[in-house]
């Protein structure tokens, strides 16, 4: 990234064999990936050296990749061992409104910890080496999921400083409380057999899991459970869901409904219109509510970074998240998030501009 800001140029290395191959320009390069990220989605940015930061086992060697969604940053033959905590089951409803239930948040993070180091034993690798390295390292990652689910019932804006903010106290809470959790566990069943020589012993910390914290995408849990994805803004307010065999359903957000039910102006023509434009941006519902309902197109590029640098703060491993585009972005607009993802601390960004796939799991019927 400092040779693309210089005009530089960098050396092309081998994976597999660590030797060099040739030198490029720098920019040439990072054209080239910004100019078909914008085209198709792909590919994302991950940066290593920020990853290798964290790495707590540096002594296991280098970690060279991610899981696929990105948010795992793994050494060689470690595996994924993932669960994620509902946020938007972690309010209590009092006379004055909702507030965080950090009692109830403290229990099931230390549940969560515990449930996933137990998984480590409990499952079957398909290779010797991946369990070998599996237990070796423990290494686990308790997420959230509902954020955004959380904000709504809380009344604020996804694209706020108080968004930050909450992202920053509900994140670092899960972190420090795992963590604590973990502590807790390597007293009872021991450290993780790889910490000695690592980051952990170097600070007096005992651990029975390496970093125990990630975020993950939840595309498929979050709907199980009802929830928004991650730390992923609403996608939209109504919108239509295309399923296996091509049926398309208009699915309305709960929170959404309800309100508009309470208020008064729920009808199916509404929740039809909102199917075709994703937004309330241009409907007549109350502005107080069009500021909480955000949704991701409603939310520029550099909020959506903003809020995953946030979290990144406080995650031991990486933050899975979409930067959304809508389909009029240009490619300098792919090149300027890539770049501020890298100055806050990302470990990685994923992009993607509406309407570069054939198909997508979830959309608005006018994009």
């Amino acid at each position: 990234m400092a040779a693309v800001e210089e005009d530089g140029y960098v050396n092309l290395i081998n994976p597999h064999t660590y030797e060099h191959v040739r030198t490029s320009s720098a920019r040439g390069i990072f054209d080239l990936i910004t100019k078909v990220a914008w085209e198709t989605g792909d590919p994302g940015l991950i940066f290593l050296d920020r990853i290798n930061a964290d790495n707590p086992n540096p002594h296991l060697g280098m970690i060279e990749s991610t899981n696929p969604c990105g948010e795992q940053p793994l050494q060689p033959y470690e595996s994924c061992n993932l669960g994620s905590v509902n946020l938007a089951n972690m309010l209590k409803h009092t006379n004055e409104g909702c507030i965080v239930d950090w009692e109830r948040l403290a229990f099931t993070v230390s549940q969560g910890v515990h449930l996933l180091d137990n998984v480590v034993d409990c499952n079957q690798y398909p290779l010797p080496e991946i369990d070998e390295m599996s237990r070796k390292t423990r290494r686990i990652g308790l997420g959230v999921m509902g954020l955004a689910d959380m904000m709504v019932q809380l009344g604020i804006r996804y694209d706020s400083e108080d968004a930050l903010t909450l992202t920053n106290w509900v994140l670092r809470f899960v972190q420090v409380e795992a963590h604590k959790a973990s502590t807790a566990l390597a007293t009872r069943r021991g450290t993780y057999p790889a910490w000695e020589g690592s980051t952990y012993q170097e600070s007096g910390i005992r651990m029975r899991n390496t970093a125990p914290t990630t975020i993950a995408p939840t595309g498929t849990i979050s709907i199980i459970a009802g929830a928004s994805s991650g730390i992923e803004p609403l996608f939209a307010l109504s919108y239509m869901r295309n399923v296996m065999d091509g049926t398309k359903l208009i699915e309305v957000n709960p929170y959404f409904q309800a309100v508009a039910e309470r208020e008064g102006f729920y009808s199916s023509e509404l929740m039809e219109q909102i199917a075709h434009t994703g937004t309330l941006a241009d409907t007549d519902v109350p502005q107080w509510v069009k500021e909480v309902f955000r949704t991701s197109y409603d939310i520029t590029p550099e909020w959506h970074i903003r809020l995953q640098a946030m979290a990144q703060q406080y995650t031991d491993n990486s933050v899975s998240k979409t930067i959304n585009f809508p389909a009029s972005a240009t490619v300098e607009d792919v090149e300027k998030a890539y770049k501020l993802a890298h100055k806050l601390g990302c470990k990685g960004i994923t992009v993607y501009r509406d309407g570069t796939k054939d198909e997508q799991v979830l959309s608005v019927g006018a994009r």
